[in-house]
């Protein structure tokens, strides 16, 4: 919406300006649509699947699309940026998952990132349209329609593409498809002579499985009360709470209004936008590809909370002493470091929150983890800073850059280096060792431990079938002694449901 809004016809026709409570109102009902489809994907990702979810998510955008941009009033407006945002927030918690559960530990940072990375290129795309079509005249509805109704295209592209896509393995097996699964786990990860890595994977996500369904009660609450859940819900909405709280989601909504205090107005600050939204992207790219699965997700989020937090303060102090943007040289230097926040984010908050989230969560959970930790962590505070950072920039100005730097220093920083975990490299299944009560504040597995869980998996293909069986029996019926004590407990019951 960064050059919709921006747009004087669509100003004119919504009786509003760039700094309105209404601008405000448009960016955050997305946000909130936003909120309840990632919740709505808790129910949908566990019932139809993590292929179904997506594609259900596309075809609500395309109606989000087609409401938009034929809004005649500013109702219509508002119901189609809510159910828009519905279907990006039921799409931007099952993507991720959908993504880790196909990809090899190797380089599932890799595969992961390329959500981040999509969503930059969908900016670049969505920037430069908007900016060519900014320059039709101010009496034509097109500055605006055009850029809102393309939005259809990309929905319809992912819609078909996911025809010829797999299943995740992982959904496959959990819900009994077990032959599917295992087909699935050959297509995604065959290397001509990796077959015993193979059935030992196939074997280790169903002893997973067979663990954690003994102690799984239906219902939300139990990832509430069970503490190895709780953490790991914690953790997956801590990362999306801190990536908001960089402010690069107001800089995305907002940066017209931003260089418009720095100078730069009109068809010069759609093109700055524009060149913004290419930075970030680039970024990433070169991230994901070549450091994020080597240097892993902690030193990155580190130093992206610090680096944000130095650039915001300089802008914030850059703004103060240029307040109406007549000192040219002082005005391309706050340019440079709001382009400074994207390719710090790019190089941490932005791909590691969709990764780190994604990979902590157990299966039992994954998809209501996913869902609380993406409809709460990121959109419901994305909603709160859509709705007042319009007002805030208006008022208080280039004070407001203060919030986010005061809470990187005083929370995100702190809690990163304190309780953050590091999963590079690691199986789903291995990051479950970083999560047991027993390992406290253990930043990463013990090496004993992680080379006496493989070398377990490992031996699993040499059982034979009878053992296999009785391995599974083994672990039902543990698992069935851990559901029992679950459940008496005081504080678990009422839990079911």
């Amino acid at each position: 919406m960064t050059d919709v809004i921006a747009s004087q016809n669509f100003l004119t026709f919504f009786h509003t300006n760039s700094q309105s409570a209404v601008v405000g109102a448009i960016n955050a009902t997305f946000s909130g649509g936003a909120v309840f489809g990632s919740l709505m994907g808790g129910f949908t990702m566990d019932r139809l699947g993590r292929r179904k979810t997506i594609q259900m998510g596309a075809v609500i955008a395309l109606v989000g699309a087609v409401l938009q941009c034929a809004a005649y009033n500013l109702a219509m407006m508002l119901v189609g940026r809510i159910t828009a945002g519905w279907a990006i927030g039921l799409m931007s918690m099952s993507v991720p998952v959908y993504q880790a559960e196909c990809a090899p530990p190797k380089i599932r940072g890799l595969i992961v990132g390329l959500t981040q990375q999509m969503i930059g290129v969908g900016f670049i795309v969505s920037t430069w349209i908007g900016y060519g079509c900014n320059h039709a005249p101010s009496t034509s509805s097109v500055q605006w329609r055009f850029p809102l109704a393309f939005q259809a295209l990309p929905a319809l592209v992912l819609f078909v593409g996911l025809l010829w896509m797999p299943e995740s393995p992982r959904y496959l097996i959990e819900t009994g498809q077990e032959q599917e699964g295992k087909r699935v786990l050959r297509i995604l990860h065959y290397e001509a002579s990796n077959d015993e890595w193979l059935q030992s994977e196939f074997l280790g996500i169903k002893m997973t499985i067979a663990e954690e369904k003994g102690v799984t009660v239906p219902g939300w609450l139990p990832m509430f009360r069970l503490e190895k859940w709780r953490t790991r819900l914690i953790h997956g909405t801590l990362v999306q709470v801190f990536t908001q709280l960089t402010g690069v989601n107001v800089i995305n909504y907002y940066q017209t209004i931003m260089y418009d205090s720095l100078g730069f107005t009109g068809h010069r600050g759609v093109l700055v936008a524009a060149l913004y939204n290419i930075v970030g992207p680039i970024t990433n790219f070169f991230f994901i590809v070549f450091l994020l699965d080597r240097v892993g997700r902690r030193k990155p989020l580190l130093f992206g909370a610090a680096g944000i937090t130095v650039a915001l303060v300089c802008e914030a102090i850059l703004n103060a002493v240029n307040p109406n943007g007549e000192k040219r040289g002082l005005s391309i230097a706050g340019v440079f470091f709001i382009f400074s926040v994207s390719v710090i984010f790019s190089l941490s908050f932005g791909p590691i929150s969709w990764v780190y989230m994604s990979e902590i969560m157990p299966l039992s959970i994954r998809g209501r983890g996913n869902a609380f930790a993406t409809g709460i962590g990121n959109w419901l505070v994305s909603t709160l800073f859509a709705q007042v950072s319009p007002i805030a920039l208006n008022h208080i100005q280039w004070r407001y850059y203060f919030v986010f730097a005061a809470f990187n220093i005083v929370v995100t920083i702190p809690t990163i280096a304190l309780y953050f975990k590091e999963t590079k490299q690691l199986t789903l299944e291995e990051i479950d060792l970083l999560f047991d009560v027993q390992s406290g504040r253990q930043i990463s597995v013990n090496e004993d431990v992680l080379e006496r869980a493989r070398e377990r998996k490992r031996s699993l293909p040499t059982l034979e079938a009878g053992n296999v069986e009785a391995e599974r029996r083994r672990l039902d019926d543990k698992s069935m002694k851990l559901r029992m004590e679950m459940l008496q407990e005081p504080n678990l019951k009422g839990a079911r449901g």
